[in-house]
Formats: structure tokens, C-alpha cells, sequence
């Protein structure tokens, strides 16, 4: 898989003696981020303390502050590494196929896949529950700098360009294509209408109506394509 500069943050490289300057261990902010996750999933972000991530990660409290200023701080950058993994692997997903039923599908069951996994779900949910408390925090989760409808727009406009589709509006139909795909899932999972991630088989079922949809609309006949 390859990482685009957007997809993860550069750290510098090693001096000459082999050592990282101070916060720029790609390891031992890894280490940190991993105790974070567990943390927060564990009991919430309103509970948690930087004293809680320090014993759980293992580093002292001196090495937490030198990579992160604060706790909202540190839940931003394990929400973006997270973030940052999944959009490098959806690119990497549609980039292998060329034909475009099979990339809406494979892209379709890997973004419903993640976002009904708990771990998506109980980070929404904590952000949602501090939205009032910390608009910045909120506004910075959904507002990333790279988000699953520009790479949607990019996949169709391959597309529209190879003759495969004919779309008016790309970002309009980018939007529609992870609605369809979406279905009810995400919401009921949010609210807690559903317990846990669906069965892969109703994904499965879902997508494969989404697209049928989306390609009665879009999807360009082989008699106009020629």
C-alpha cells in the first residue's frame, strides 16, 4: 500500500548519532497513541486522564507532553492516524480496479466494514457527547483534511473521463454512492439500534443494491460507449 503525504504525518529522520529529536520517535509516538486508543475506548474521553495514557502506554508523563500538549491533542492524533490508515486503504482499494463495478464494491464493503466497527463508533460517539464542551475537537473529527467523498470524486472522474460513466455532477453523485452504500447501518449503529457491525452477507446485499442503483443512473451501455 502506498501512503500519500496527506495520509500520515512526516517525522524527521535520526540525527547522525541514530537518535530522533525530542517528540519525533515514530515508535514511541506509535507506542503512545496505542496506550491512548485503549484508554479512551475503555472509559470514555470525559474519564480518561493523561495520567491514565502514561501508565497504559508505558512512558512517563514528561515523554506524553513532549509529543502531545494535552488530552484533546492526543485524542485528535489517534483519531487522524486511524483516519489517515483507513483513506490510504480505500485509495488503494479503487486504484486496483479498473472496472468500476467491482471498485464501488470493494469499496463499498471496506467503507461500511469500518464504519460500523465498534471502535468508529464509540469515537463518534464520545465526540458527538463533548460537541457543546469542545466545538474545535468536533470540528476538527469531521473535518478532516482528507475525506471519503474526495476519493470517491476521483474514482468517478477516472470513470467519467475512460467513458465508463456519464456524470453532470461528480461530487453530487459521490455523495449519493456512500449514502446508498451506507443504507441504515451507520445510524442505527450510532444510536444504538444496533447492537454490533452487521453480518458481512447483509453488507454484501446492501452494496450490490447500491450499485445496481447508482449504475441505472450513471453507468454508460456498451452500445453508447462505442
Amino acid at each position: 500500500m502506498t501512503l500519500k503525504p496527506e495520509d500520515t504525518a512526516v517525522l524527521s529522520p535520526p540525527n547522525q548519532g541514530g537518535r530522533f529529536a525530542a517528540g519525533e520517535d515514530p515508535a514511541k509516538r506509535q507506542q503512545i497513541l496505542d496506550g491512548a486508543r485503549r484508554v479512551f475506548m475503555k472509559m470514555g474521553f470525559d474519564a480518561a486522564s493523561m495520567n491514565d495514557v502514561t501508565r497504559e502506554a508505558g512512558v512517563s508523563k514528561g515523554t506524553l507532553y513532549v509529543y502531545f500538549a494535552n488530552k484533546e491533542e492526543l485524542f485528535h492524533a489517534m483519531v487522524e492516524t486511524e483516519r489517515a490508515a483507513f483513506v490510504a486503504a480505500v485509495r488503494s482499494v479503487l486504484a486496483e480496479h479498473d472496472d468500476v463495478e467491482a471498485g464501488l464494491y470493494e469499496f463499498g464493503i471496506t467503507f461500511v466494514t469500518h464504519m460500523t466497527e465498534d471502535k468508529v463508533i464509540d469515537a463518534m460517539r464520545t465526540v458527538l457527547g463533548v460537541r457543546e464542551r469542545m466545538p474545535l475537537l468536533c470540528q476538527r473529527f469531521f473535518k478532516g483534511p482528507q475525506n471519503l467523498r474526495t476519493i470517491m470524486h476521483d474514482f468517478l472522474e477516472r470513470h467519467v473521463q475512460a467513458g465508463t460513466l456519464k456524470i453532470d455532477d461528480i461530487d453530487l453523485a459521490a455523495g449519493q454512492f456512500l449514502d446508498l452504500a451506507s443504507g441504515s447501518f451507520f445510524k442505527l449503529r450510532l444510536f444504538g439500534n444496533m447492537e454490533g457491525p452487521p453480518p458481512r452477507n447483509e453488507i454484501e446485499r446492501v452494496i450490490r443494491g447500491a450499485i445496481h442503483v447508482f449504475m441505472a443512473a450513471y453507468g454508460v451501455r456498451k452500445h453508447e460507449h462505442t
